[in-house]
Formats: structure tokens, sequence, C-alpha cells
């Protein structure tokens, strides 16, 4: 079974969102360092999950992590004199922790790659979740006062799916749970019924949803 470096985060990393990070607690600077100095940059891979209950850093170790998660590729380092770093990795495809070794460095896991299927009637499944997101976006804007959630979304559904899940302002819980789903067909439905369902809540009262407005931002590498 394939192993990788994981990194918990209190966030869901879908597969083609890019994700900005700072690196500041030794153990993920360590990790960063073992990443930069593999000679090919395809091969600069860890996995991120989200944490269920805890924390990032510190003392306070992340108690409880979702077991399915994303593995992702580091594409851009910024390193700073305290040995910080900034850095940006983009979403490759789905996984699922199978273990867990804490003993190193960092924190290695054995992984099992997820696939993705279509499913039945994706294209159809595709229109209307973007029909729906784009119902949800005027009616965000238009209470913002201007436009938000900008951008030209992906034509292929499983790209779309996993952008309009990152884009949209959703929990954690129902980000990972949109991460949990096996096929395209079943996330796009999943994601049009919340926009659905966020949609009414504005409409029952006209202000905007707790959750901030998404920053990560989609990329088709």
């Amino acid at each position: 079974m394939p192993t990788l470096p994981i990194f918990p985060l209190n966030t869901v990393v879908f597969p083609g969102v890019s994700l900005p990070l700072h690196v500041f607690e030794e153990r993920y600077r360590s990790l960063v360092r073992h990443l930069e100095a593999l000679p090919d940059a395809r091969d600069r891979l860890f996995g991120i999950v989200a944490i269920r209950e805890g924390y990032e850093v510190g003392q306070h170790e992340a108690r409880s992590m979702y077991r399915t998660g994303c593995v992702v590729q580091l594409t851009d380092v910024t390193p700073y004199d305290d040995g910080t770093y900034d850095i940006e990795v983009v979403g490759r495809h789905r996984m699922r922790v199978e273990g867990i070794d804490a003993g190193g460095a960092f924190v290695v896991a054995e992984m099992t790659e997820l696939e993705d299927e279509p499913g039945e009637d994706v294209l159809d499944a595709a229109s209307r979740a973007l029909s729906a997101f784009h119902d949800y976006r005027n009616l965000l804007s238009e209470i913002r006062g201007g436009d938000v959630l900008t951008g030209t979304m992906p034509r292929d559904p499983a790209l779309l799916s996993y952008s309009l899940a990152a884009t949209a302002l959703l929990s954690l819980r129902e980000r990972q749970s949109l991460i949990e789903v096996s096929t395209t067909h079943d996330r796009l439905t999943m994601l049009r019924h919340l926009l659905r369902q966020e949609i009414r809540a504005m409409h029952a009262v006209p202000s905007l949803p707790a959750t901030e407005v998404a920053r990560t931002t989609w990329s088709p590498n």
C-alpha cells in the first residue's frame, strides 16, 4: 500500500483546486524541505485531510481526522528568514487514509487512491447544479451589493463538481460530505440540493451566510 506524508488541516481540499498555505510548525517545515529535495516536481505529493476535532498545530494534536481527503502536489514555495514558508498546492485526486505513522519528522499515512465514477446522466446533473449555482451567486451578489464568486467554471463535470464544492459558502462538514461521494453525478446532485437550500434560507432571512467567501481558486493543472 503506498504511503505519503499527510497534513491535517481545518479545511477540505478538492482535486483541481489550488490552496495557499503558511507553514510554520517544525514538522511541516520538515515536510516542505523533504518535498523540495525531491528531484522530480511530480513526486512532490502529500495528503491533506480535514480535522474532525482538535487543532492543526501545537501541543493540541488533531485528535480525530476524517479518513477521506485529497492528494495534493506542491507547486510553489516561498521561504522566509525565520524558517517558515508560504506554499501553494493543487489537488490531484481523492484518497482514503488506511493507517498513520507519526513516529518520524512528519506524519506519514498509508493511502488508497479513490477513483470517481461519472454516474448516470452526469451531463444533466452538471447543468442543473451549475444553474443552481448561478441563482445562488446572483442572489448572494444582490445581498452583498456587488459581484461575488466570479469566474468561469470548468466544463468537465467532475472538475465542475469540485470547483463548485470549493467555491460555494459551505461548512466544513458539508464539504467533507461532498469529497466522500464516489460518483460525479451524486456529488453534483448533492451540491444542487445544498445550493437550493441556501437560496431558500437567504430568501427567508436576507443576510449573508455565516461562512466567509472561499479564498481557494480552481486550477486546471
